[in-house]
């Protein structure tokens, strides 16, 4: 099985699918849609069984065009959105969004707000605690400076799975800084994702000079927490300077010479399996 832990796709179809903004200082907007059609043809020329789609920071709080595409394609996609941390209703949108709409877990961007530990203001308890009754999957954008915050939410959470995303963005100029993350492996609930290794890299395929990051994640948290996730559908890949999913593929099946066979289909999929339910 291989699934692809980390994809972004979006509509440009207001007032149905609304763009905009969610995060404090986001000014991106697309100039063109990237649609759960196009991902799942890069998926099945690729032999990408699942897809997890995470709801992009410009498509505002608006979960719906995830939940409309894992209604289209309930045996290929995974659905994920996103949930204002300042909304005090939030954990009521979190139960909207799971039990009406059918997500299965959220993306929170805590690098976003680096003033405060916005996850856990006392205004966010309720919502911990219903996303841990909801039994989510709740992954986490974040830097090491955000360490904390997860490893909090992991303590008071424990039944609760939470998923770095892309490595928690290892910095070539400070190795020292990536500590706090390989830390978040002590608890036992966490995963990380393999993800975005090139646009962490200054040099060409394989991107060796993260090589040595990725291999302590792995160290610490095992394959067996580890997962590959790409990013975009289609051509939108290149676009934003991600490789194309065949080559995200090679990446891990090839260019990381320090796995084994057995840890890399772990990596695409066995730990994926495990997190989400999947058959």
């Amino acid at each position: 099985m291989i699934v692809d832990t980390h994809v972004h796709i979006w509509e440009i179809d207001p007032p149905r699918y609304p763009v905009g903004p969610t995060a404090p200082g986001w000014k991106s907007e697309p100039d063109e849609p990237a649609t759960a059609d196009e991902l799942i043809a890069d998926m099945d020329a690729n032999g990408v069984d699942y897809s997890v789609i995470v709801q992009t920071s410009w498509s505002t709080w608006d979960n719906g065009y995830m939940a409309d595409s894992a209604v289209r394609y309930p045996e290929r996609l995974i659905p994920h959105g996103m949930l204002d941390p300042q909304d005090p209703a939030n954990a009521d949108q979190a139960r909207y969004w799971m039990h009406k709409r059918g997500l299965v877990g959220f993306r929170f961007h805590p690098m976003y707000y680096p003033d405060e530990q916005i996850l856990l203001t006392e205004q966010n308890g309720p919502l911990w605690e219903e996303l841990a009754a909801l039994g989510a999957v709740v992954q986490f954008h974040m830097r090491p400076q955000d360490a904390v915050q997860v490893a909090a939410i992991a303590r008071r959470c424990p039944q609760m799975q939470l998923l770095i995303d892309h490595m928690g963005y290892p910095d070539l100029a400070a190795p020292e800084a990536f500590d706090p993350i390989v830390e978040l492996a002590r608890c036992d609930n966490v995963c990380v994702k393999i993800s975005d290794v090139k646009g962490r890299s200054q040099e060409d395929f394989p991107f060796a000079d993260i090589h040595p990051f990725v291999q302590r994640l792995v160290d610490a948290f095992g394959a067996e927490r580890a997962l590959w996730g790409t990013g975009y559908p289609g051509h939108h890949r290149t676009k934003h300077n991600w490789l194309t999913l065949a080559d995200e593929l090679r990446l891990v099946r090839e260019g990381f010479s320090f796995l084994n066979d057995g840890q890399c289909e772990q990596i695409l999929g066995g730990t994926a399996a495990r997190v989400w339910g999947l058959a």
